[in-house]
């Protein structure tokens, strides 16, 4: 089968900056795949260049078997898009906001109509076509823009950070959903900040940093690959300075943010016995997992 989307040595610049530094990479169907980078990595130039919203500069990008930018118009007729931020109309009620969206589709009436029920059922909103948009939580219209997003039955879902701003019971509910949309044989592509809802949904991802992938894989392979197996955190106003002196005896790699020092290790028992002496620290051992791979791919500093 041909990849819903496929990308290769993809370039953009803004002002004399590579936002988009030359990237390849191709969904499979059915899969959920990851796009993932801090601030300024060139994710959200990436999806708008896939979806037609940006010309590149350079590069080819077939989204669901049409050539973009130059049939990007026939190629989101199959597209379903969850942006960013909701840009619902307000004017209108679930059900309006459905029924005006769907006929963007070229659909008619009685077509959209039709699906309105099971849509709002899938969104969790079953009850809800005659709601007004004030009346809804902010989870509610995250998941009506979700619904939104499958009026026209899309071969492709774009999610950018579907789940930004939600309470953990919205975003739970979001997870199930798209599980389903998965098991359906949909293929969603995923921008995200959550490293657990990328380990949760993600059958493979890719890291973004400064407009390059700078590794790709599933969320196990990049665990195992990239990362030590084992992390311990030590808190505390001394951990600092016990880590200057001591903690190099026993990780492969030790990282301070703040009054908390991060031990990258593969034998935690050493280190466990040795702050077991010492009342003043706290600690927490744990597997690593994808935020540690994130953090040590594109590292800890903030960015604007």
């Amino acid at each position: 089968m041909n990849a819903p989307l496929r990308v290769l040595d993809l370039h953009k610049s803004y002002g004399g900056r590579e936002v988009v530094a030359g990237i390849s990479f191709a969904l499979n169907p059915g899969e959920c795949y990851g796009l993932l980078g801090p601030n300024g990595a060139g994710k959200t130039t990436t999806l708008r260049c896939c979806l037609g919203l940006t010309t590149p500069d350079g590069g080819d990008i077939t989204l669901v078997n049409e050539p973009v930018p130059q049939r990007a118009r026939e190629a989101r007729m199959k597209v379903g898009v969850v942006p960013q931020f909701d840009n619902l109309d307000p004017d209108f009620n679930c059900a309006e906001n459905l029924l005006v969206f769907g006929r963007y589709f070229g659909l008619g009436d009685d077509t959209i109509k039709a699906r309105i029920p099971d849509l709002l059922e899938f969104a969790g909103l079953a009850g809800k076509e005659k709601a007004p948009l004030r009346s809804l939580s902010g989870g509610m219209k995250r998941r009506l823009t979700l619904a939104r997003a499958l009026v026209n039955d899309p071969d492709l879902l774009v999610l950018d950070e579907p789940t930004t701003g939600l309470d953990p019971q919205a975003r739970h509910l979001i997870w199930d959903r798209l599980k389903q949309l998965l098991a359906a044989g949909k293929t969603i592509l995923l921008t995200t900040h959550f490293m657990d809802e990328a380990e949760r949904l993600c059958h493979r991802l890719a890291i973004m940093d400064n407009g390059r992938i700078v590794a790709e894989g599933s969320p196990r392979e990049l665990i195992a690959g990239e990362i030590e197996s084992s992390v311990v955190e030590v808190f505390g106003e001394a951990a600092p300075e016990w880590a200057a002196t001591h903690a190099g005896r026993y990780a492969k790699r030790v990282e301070t943010s703040g009054e908390t020092v991060f031990c990258y290790l593969d034998d935690a028992a050493p280190l466990l016995t040795d702050l077991g002496h010492r009342p003043e620290l706290r600690s927490l051992h744990r597997p690593a997992n994808l935020e540690d791979v994130f953090l040590k791919l594109t590292g800890r500093e903030l960015r604007d």
